[in-house]
């Protein structure tokens, strides 16, 4: 699960056994100045973008799913003209098996 607000981007990281959530890490990090001027969905990519990074070790080879409250990532995956700075996001995404939902 990915989260972001005007100051701050978390994440935690987890697993379901038998229908029941366990929590394994969670992480968070205060934005910078450039990062506050970001729009809400910049942001909310920011967030994802470092839970993939922050855990990149644990996530390698796995099947992922990404909750998130912002709709909006989804549509950026398939996007064809997008700033770049969401493209680079993307490439770096694409290397995980992941599926988002909402």
């Amino acid at each position: 699960m990915c989260d972001a607000s005007d100051v701050v981007v978390g994440t935690i990281v987890g697993q379901r056994k038998d229908k029941v959530f366990h929590l394994i890490y969670y992480a968070r990090k205060t934005l910078d100045c450039a990062q506050d001027y970001y729009k809400v969905t910049e942001k909310e990519m920011l967030a994802l973008v470092f839970a993939f990074d922050k855990f990149i070790s644990y996530l390698v080879g796995t099947k992922m799913i990404v909750y998130t409250n912002h709709v909006a990532i989804r549509y950026l995956f398939n996007k064809k003209n997008a700033k770049p700075r969401f493209i680079r996001w993307i490439l770096l995404l694409q290397e995980f098996d992941l599926e988002i939902k909402d």
